[in-house]
């Protein structure tokens, strides 16, 4: 991303829209920072959860800017989890819906991440938060089936399954959700973000998919799947044919609108949208940057 899609991105975010002087101000002094002060720094990231933030954290840094860089999506999260409820984290990066998840709301999470370095950027965010009681970190890979894969290791928000045109790759361990999942409970929500790799991911969880405590997916849809020659509208329809549907989230007034089909980034799809809305509608308020929504 440009610096002036950069800078457009973060005074045109909903948190920012009302004093983007201060957000513009953030910008400018992270990148400071990184000029002068090579040690990461601990960011509060909600009134109950902080992120340990170093420099090319990609997404971390967009949480600086923007208070939350996924506003919908996470927005979703901290107002549809509850404490009893399970969450998985399924490409995980450095934690940020991790430390939503069970730093802020306590709810008891599975985070995966299958790149040596970025886990152990994850681990220390679930340490500082102190939430290793609740939160089950993997270094592993999911598809849909047990075994190992070949994947990319310094694209930091970026890594990916590796394919034929990718250099500086490692070898990880693969598990199915299904199998991860065996013995646990059933997660109320799931996020997958896996770099175009979701339609493994989704072979691999057709036991939890069917599940009708599982009640949301946030799944990112962007056309990455075509490097692994992958159909996302085949995605699309399955869910559908679950019985979730596409919809966007207003965490002002707490409302799901029920779109045609994905966007171009993360969907929410909702299945059972009464239970849904009225967990959305009575949930606790989280206070992000000054505002409290």
């Amino acid at each position: 991303m440009s610096l002036i899609s950069s800078i457009n991105f973060i005074i045109n975010h909903p948190l920012n829209k009302d004093n983007k002087v201060k957000a513009v101000s953030r910008f400018i002094k992270w990148q400071l920072n990184n000029i002068i002060n090579p040690y990461p720094i601990i960011y509060p990231f909600t009134d109950k959860s902080k992120l340990i933030i170093k420099k090319g954290m990609k997404g971390a840094t967009g949480n600086l800017y923007c208070g939350l860089h996924e506003y919908q999506d996470m927005f979703f999260l901290l107002h549809f989890l509850k404490e009893s409820d399970m969450f998985v984290d399924i490409g995980a990066n450095i934690g940020s819906y991790t430390v939503l998840a069970a730093g802020h709301i306590n709810a008891k999470t599975i985070s995966i991440e299958p790149v040596p370095s970025t886990y152990s950027n994850l681990i220390n965010n679930i340490s500082i938060n102190n939430i290793q009681n609740i939160v089950e970190a993997l270094n592993i890979a999911l598809g849909s089936e047990k075994g190992n894969i070949s994947f990319t290791k310094t694209q930091d928000t970026s890594n990916h399954v590796a394919t034929q045109f990718d250099k500086e790759v490692i070898n990880v361990n693969v598990n199915t959700l299904d199998k991860i999942l065996f013995d646990k409970k059933v997660p109320a929500l799931i996020k997958i973000d896996v770099e175009g790799f979701e339609t493994e991911v989704l072979n691999g969880a057709a036991q939890t998919l069917i599940h009708d405590d599982l009640k949301a997916i946030i799944i990112e849809l962007n056309g990455l799947g075509a490097r692994y020659n992958y159909d996302e509208t085949l995605i699309h329809k399955k869910l559908i044919d679950l019985g979730f549907k596409p919809h966007i989230y207003n965490p002002i007034n707490r409302t799901l609108t029920e779109v045609k089909t994905f966007g171009s980034h993360n969907t929410i799809y909702i299945r059972d949208i009464d239970s849904v809305t009225e967990r959305l509608k009575t949930s606790a308020k989280v206070k992000i940057l000054e505002k409290t929504i």
